[in-house]
């Protein structure tokens, strides 16, 4: 206490204020960043998406504001062959062609319990033949409603609330999923609005059958130009799980909406194909370089 330091006759004073100084400044940044970030999420939550965007784009790269908002470094677009993504650690089978091999599993299991209990339910109640059709007619039934009215939006809501509760597992996959087309999005300048984990929550929140989870943007226009981004943030989910695991099990109807969009817009294979090898390449390098 009280004692002074001195280096070449020089007081360190100086050097103690600046640096208190740089905390102050670095702790008024924080506080700054923090209040913007409220100020979004209240916007957001108002679902005033154009007074957010706006927000968003005024403090995207400023001190105190949106860090990496849209400021993602990108590799060039070209014609990307399958030998280049294996270059890069990238086996396009294991990441654009996934199974989902957990929810497969329990469907199986839910089906092999089905039998068996209504073979034990036949047997110990002494079910006659025809009250065992009736009980099947009437499963299959409910089975062709839920298919023709709902897409099979009840099945997969029932199969995704097991998956969650019994399977950490994937639960897991699911969260790293999302996070993945959470991370992209933010990364590439398309502002991330809310997200869903589960098929329930969806239910909840946005009155949605047959889907497992979501991140929702806020988008107010397509154009060509946005192509590039909503590519690399559909494929994010697969991506992340591929980075993470190994192989990607869910975002089949990623790729699927992605393949419609594309050839909404009259792609040819060719160039349907050179667009998701770009993608992939970009958003899994994106991933390795902010993990």
């Amino acid at each position: 206490m009280g004692t002074m330091a001195y280096h070449a006759g020089l007081s360190c004073r100086p050097q103690l204020r600046l640096t208190t100084f740089g905390i102050i400044c670095s702790s008024q940044v924080g506080v700054s960043r923090r209040q913007a970030l409220e100020q979004l999420d209240k916007k957001l939550a108002e679902d005033d998406d154009r007074a957010a965007l706006s927000l968003a784009k005024d403090l995207q790269g400023k001190p105190g504001g949106l860090q990496c908002f849209g400021g993602a470094r990108q590799v060039p677009q070209r014609l990307y062959s399958l030998d280049e993504l294996r270059l890069n650690g990238m086996e396009a089978s294991s990441l654009l062609s996934p199974v989902d091999v957990t929810l497969g599993s329990i469907e199986r299991n839910l089906q092999l319990a089905a039998a068996l209990g209504g073979l034990a339910a036949w047997s110990v109640l002494g079910f006659s033949p025809q009250q065992v059709l009736y009980f099947s007619l009437g499963l299959l039934f409910q089975w062709t409603l839920d298919s023709v009215s709902f897409d099979g939006g009840v099945g997969s809501l029932v199969l995704d609330t097991i998956g969650h509760t019994f399977s950490q597992k994937y639960h897991n996959r699911v969260i790293q999923h999302e996070a993945g087309h959470f991370l992209i999005a933010y990364l590439v300048g398309i502002l991330p609005k809310g997200y869903t984990l589960t098929s329930l929550e969806a239910l909840k929140k946005e009155g949605s059958l047959n889907v497992q989870a979501g991140t929702a943007f806020v988008d107010f226009e397509f154009v060509e130009e946005t192509l590039n981004r909503f590519s690399c943030i559909a494929l994010a989910g697969v991506a992340a799980e591929y980075l993470l695991y190994g192989i990607a099990e869910g975002g089949l109807a990623d790729i699927n909406k992605l393949d419609m969009l594309l050839k909404s817009l009259a792609f040819t294979q060719k160039k349907a194909d050179s667009q998701v090898r770009w993608s992939v390449l970009n958003t899994v390098l994106l991933l390795r370089r902010h993990e």
